[in-house]
C-alpha cells in the first residue's frame, strides 16, 4: 500500500510511472481510503467524543457559577482586530483606514489610549486556587489525546496521500495541504495524511456540535483563550498601537490587478486561450 500512496499515472501514458510534470495525475489505491482516511476520521471523532466526556465529569463542560472576564476578552478582540487592519490595510480604502485608525489611535477616546480593564490572573489565582488546577486539567484534556493522536497518525500512515482538493489552489496551500511529503512535483491540490489530521483537527468542531451538543470542546477555541489569557494587555495596546501609527496606506488592488492583467497579456500573445489566460492570473502569485 506504501508503494501505492505516492505512485502515479500519467495521462496517455498507459500506466502508472513516476510523476513527470505538475500536471501529472496520482491514480489513488482504494485501500488508502479504506486504511488510511477513514481510520483517520474515524479515531479524531472518537478521541473528541472521549475528551468531552472526560471534561463533563471534571466539570470543565459546563459555564454556570465561573465568572467571565468580558473586559478581557473585548480588549484581546481589540488587539486582534487591530493587527488585522494592519496587516491587510491595502485591500481597505484610505478613508476607510483613516476611520479605522482613528478608532483605535486617537489620543483622547481611542481604544489603545484606554487603561486596561482586564482581571489580572495571578490576582485570579491567588484569590481562587482551583482555578490553577482546573488551567491545568483543561491543557492536559487537550494537549495529550492530541499528540497521541498525531504521534498515531505520523507513524503509521506517514508519507500516503489520500485524497484530491476538487479546485485549483496556488503553491502557497503546498505546505498546509502536503505535510510531512516533500515532492515538488506533486500537484499542490493532493492532502497528504498528516495534513488529513490537522484537517480534521480543526474542522470537526461542527460534527462534535451536532452530535453531542452546543456545549462541546473547542480546540480552537481553547488555544485563543489560552493566548488571551497570558497576554499583557498594555504592552499589547502600546505595540499595535505604534504599529497602526507608522504604516502608509498603500492599495494593494491596483497592484493586483495590473499584475493579474500583465499575466493576461503575456498568456494571450503566446497563444493560450482566454480561459487558460485567466485561470493562470488567478493562480499566480
Amino acid at each position: 500500500m506504501s508503494s501505492s500512496s505516492l505512485s502515479g499515472g500519467v495521462p496517455g501514458a498507459g500506466g502508472t510511472g513516476a510523476l513527470t510534470s505538475h500536471d501529472a495525475l496520482l491514480h489513488l489505491d482504494p485501500q488508502i481510503r479504506l486504511y488510511v482516511l477513514l481510520p483517520i476520521t474515524i479515531a479524531m471523532f472518537f478521541v473528541g467524543v472521549i475528551r468531552h466526556n472526560v471534561s463533563k465529569i471534571f466539570g470543565q463542560g459546563s459555564s454556570s457559577g465561573k465568572k467571565i472576564d468580558h473586559d478581557g476578552l473585548k480588549e484581546a478582540q481589540a488587539v486582534v482586530r487591530a493587527t488585522r487592519i494592519a496587516q491587510n490595510c491595502g485591500y481597505l480604502s484610505e478613508k476607510g483606514f483613516e476611520k479605522r485608525r482613528e478608532y483605535f489611535c486617537n489620543e483622547t477616546v481611542g481604544v489603545f489610549s484606554q487603561e486596561s480593564k482586564k482581571s489580572n490572573v495571578q490576582q485570579q489565582m491567588l484569590s481562587d486556587p482551583s482555578m490553577l488546577s482546573e488551567m491545568l486539567t483543561k491543557n492536559l484534556n487537550m494537549i495529550v489525546p492530541n499528540m497521541l493522536t498525531m504521534a498515531w497518525v505520523n507513524f503509521f500512515f506517514t508519507g500516503f496521500v489520500v485524497g484530491k482538493v476538487p479546485f485549483p489552489l496556488t503553491q502557497r496551500f503546498r505546505s498546509m495541504l502536503q505535510r510531512g511529503i516533500d515532492l515538488q512535483s506533486l500537484d499542490v491540490t493532493y492532502v497528504s495524511s498528516l495534513s488529513w489530521y490537522f484537517l480534521n483537527f480543526f474542522g470537526l468542531g461542527g460534527v462534535f456540535g451536532l452530535v453531542l451538543g452546543n456545549n462541546t470542546l473547542n480546540d480552537t477555541q481553547q488555544m485563543r483563550q489560552m493566548s488571551m489569557m497570558g497576554m499583557d494587555t498594555g504592552k499589547a495596546f502600546k505595540s499595535v498601537k505604534e504599529n497602526l501609527e507608522m504604516i502608509a496606506h498603500e492599495s494593494a488592488i491596483e497592484e493586483v490587478a495590473e499584475k493579474r492583467a500583465t499575466v493576461i497579456l503575456r498568456e494571450l500573445n503566446g497563444g493560450s486561450s482566454f480561459m487558460k489566460a485567466r485561470k493562470a492570473a488567478l493562480l499566480s502569485k
